[in-house]
């Protein structure tokens, strides 16, 4: 493989739904590496059809050593109609505008991803907890990584590429999880929902496991950008709210003598038992609504 970086020029794109098919000239690099005629082409084949204009002057090629595999990137140019047209393609359900809309809150957290509760009662939660065990696997695999390295070395291409690891299963989680909560929301023809807002909440707690979710795991910020993004680009207005005492009151008779173990979340006052993210995101929307049947 090369190293560095590799300029093209006269790069041609044939995008098509199926199969598209990038062309372009190898570059001295690659010529002198492996033996190209000097007008030689390479054609590969690319999937998908993207929502983009690409400029056809310039085509980099990156080699990523951690991955050990050869990158294209391509200067493009956006085309917002074509991208949300894209994305709307994406779902089975839409919003039904003539028939009664619905609003509901999503409290997100290090250990459960989301938990939504709508005006109707309905509640879903989608927990962390295979993702969260796979991301401290890949942290202590990391750590034994590190210990092995030579005084001078901080790094290496294979804890560079297990710390990319990290990042993608965590992201990918993330985009999956709001991707089902957007259908599930449109299914029952939400077009409102409120998000936890972390301001002056977020803080150290006394619990090791909670902490490393909390300030390692989990992106709060991420979460709640990509809620937004694809909310909003299936009709669902986003709005951010404050999560203080959230999940310290009874939804149900607004007491306060109440306690919360992990999951579990019981008033002592009127015997509600829930599920404690769901309780949150319960009195989000009471906050904003006023009081649920």
């Amino acid at each position: 493989m090369i190293p560095g970086r590799c300029t093209t020029d006269l790069d041609d794109f044939d995008w098509d739904k199926d199969a598209s098919i990038l062309e372009f000239g190898v570059g001295d690099i690659l010529a002198d590496k492996y033996g190209f005629e000097c007008q030689e082409r390479v054609t590969l084949e690319v999937r998908g059809n993207p929502p983009w204009d690409g400029d056809e002057a310039r085509l980099e090629l990156v080699y990523d050593e951690p991955a050990d595999t050869l990158r294209v990137k391509h200067p493009v140019r956006i085309r917002p109609d074509r991208m949300h047209a894209q994305r709307l393609d994406d779902f089975t359900h839409t919003l039904q505008q003539e028939n009664t809309t619905h609003a509901a809150a999503i409290d997100g957290g290090a250990n459960n991803t989301l938990a939504i509760v709508t005006t109707t009662g309905d509640p879903a939660v989608y927990h962390t907890h295979p993702e969260f065990e796979r991301f401290r696997a890949l942290s202590e695999l990391i750590a034994e990584l590190q210990s092995e390295l030579l005084e001078d070395q901080y790094t290496s291409k294979r804890i560079q590429h297990v710390y990319d690891e990290c990042g993608r299963r965590r992201d990918h989680s993330y985009d999956a999880a709001v991707k089902h909560a957007a259908e599930w929301l449109l299914e029952r023809n939400v077009d409102t929902v409120y998000v936890g807002d972390l301001i002056n909440v977020l803080e150290t707690h006394w619990n090791a496991e909670v902490n490393e979710r909390t300030h390692t795991f989990w992106s709060h910020r991420q979460l709640v950008d990509r809620l937004e993004l694809t909310l909003g680009d299936v009709g669902i207005t986003v709005g951010q709210v404050s999560e203080v005492d959230s999940s310290s009151e009874c939804p149900e008779c607004g007491s306060d003598e109440v306690s919360r173990d992990a999951d579990v979340f019981r008033c002592h006052d009127c015997d509600l038992a829930a599920h404690s993210d769901v309780v949150g995101a319960w009195n989000l929307l009471q906050s904003e609504i006023g009081p649920m049947a």
